[in-house]
């Protein structure tokens, strides 16, 4: 693929909130409104929610450091910042986050307005919740959205501190809690019911994935993700890659992206149980590059969680391994989708290496932890037991 001639002319998009709503973006505004207000399902089969594959349980993840960061975030805060970046657990906003560089419905509070202490204490709780590996993903991907501010003459609306950070429930009373980061091509959703986490939907992307010049020259994004997926799909056989291909051209987005919380998904492509042991091997190798974007003891539980559906995992192919691509893996309890993707901001209309949208969610209704939180209210809000039995962190073992 030849790469983009040059930076679209569009104009600075409305990154903060817009001084006048227009017709044009209250037309935008109101149907992402309208699908997050749906009742949430998950994203299912046509077949229809998949029920007991999440069961409420102590994992004895060490969760002490991560409760600690929450708490130490809240503490400094002020009032006002009380008010506008904390939430309730149930509040629909969770279900408002979008990947474009547009205000839309942007919540929560702004790193950028932050001083270096309070964001520093916003940055520890994610860092808390991450691995190390997933935290440095994170942050290459908020840097590299400078690179396209730089390149665009636009680091007011394009930066690396462009992001809304809100916190969600009570986590200094050992209750079910939550964050979420959301701006452009960053939106991470994290629950934490007990010492189980659930990190998902957690949209990742770039453009440019590489940053030739500028402040964070050098730095690169999901060489490995792309790699093994090229890798994988190589790997197979005649036979094996006509079960793999699922479609004869790219989707023109993610199916599983921003706004579509309750789509309606089915199984395709080739069983993870229909791969030779090597073939099988890489394939976990890949799935674990967005396992493991959680803290290690988290990404342990959670692989385990996928592997005991391996023979229901499903690898789907669409496009040229030697050009641009989308894959996917989609079992019961994971959906991951990768693709090459048409310039937004550059001038190219055709799908590039250049610009990469990754997606993980965890459908019949685990996405925002939801049926953990389901089980957790059945089991310790019903007949009018309205308090957190929790045990707090600090006593976890």
């Amino acid at each position: 693929m030849g790469e983009p001639v040059g930076l679209r002319q569009r104009g600075n998009p409305p990154t903060r909130k817009p001084e006048s709503w227009t017709p044009d973006l209250l037309e935008k505004v109101a149907w992402r409104v309208q699908a997050a207000n749906e009742p949430f399902r998950g994203v299912a089969t046509s077949g229809g929610i998949q029920s007991g594959l999440f069961p409420l349980r102590r994992t004895r993840a060490d969760v002490r450091k991560v409760y600690r960061a929450a708490e130490e975030y809240l503490a400094g805060m002020t009032d006002k910042q009380l008010a506008e970046g904390r939430f309730p657990m149930d509040d629909v906003s969770w279900r408002h986050w979008n990947n474009g560089a547009r205000y839309f419905l942007r919540h929560g509070l702004l790193l950028e307005d932050f001083d270096d202490a309070g964001r520093e204490r916003a940055m520890n709780v994610m860092r808390e919740s991450l691995s190390a590996y997933g935290y440095g993903q994170m942050v290459d991907l908020m840097h590299l959205n400078l690179t396209i501010g730089e390149l665009s003459d636009n680091t007011h609306g394009l930066n690396e501190w462009l992001y809304w950070f809100s916190l969600y429930g009570e986590p200094e009373k050992g209750g079910p809690w939550g964050w979420q980061l959301d701006g452009h091509h960053v939106n991470v959703n994290c629950v934490f019911v007990g010492d189980q986490m659930v990190l998902t939907p957690s949209f990742l992307g770039a453009e440019p994935v590489i940053a030739g010049g500028g402040k964070y020259a050098g730095t690169v994004a999901f060489r490995g993700e792309e790699a093994l997926g090229h890798e994988l799909f190589t790997q197979l056989d005649g036979r094996q890659r006509e079960r793999a291909v699922i479609a004869d051209t790219q989707p023109q987005e993610l199916f599983v992206g921003a706004f579509r919380d309750n789509w309606e998904l089915d199984y395709q492509g080739l069983r993870l149980s229909e791969m030779s042991p090597g073939q099988r091997e890489t394939a976990i190798q890949l799935l674990g590059l967005y396992v493991n974007r959680a803290r290690e003891d988290q990404a342990r539980t959670r692989m385990q969680e996928v592997l005991v559906h391996e023979g229901d995992t499903h690898f789907g192919w669409a496009g040229d391994p030697d050009g641009t691509f989308y894959y996917r893996f989609h079992s019961p309890v994971i959906i991951v989708e990768f693709e090459h993707m048409p310039g937004v901001l550059f001038d190219n209309d055709y799908h590039s290496r250049r610009h990469i949208h990754t997606i993980v969610r965890t459908p019949n209704g685990n996405d925002f932890g939801v049926d953990l939180l389901r089980q957790h209210h059945e089991r310790h809000h019903q007949h009018g037991r309205h308090h957190h039995p929790a045990v707090h962190p600090d006593r976890m073992t």
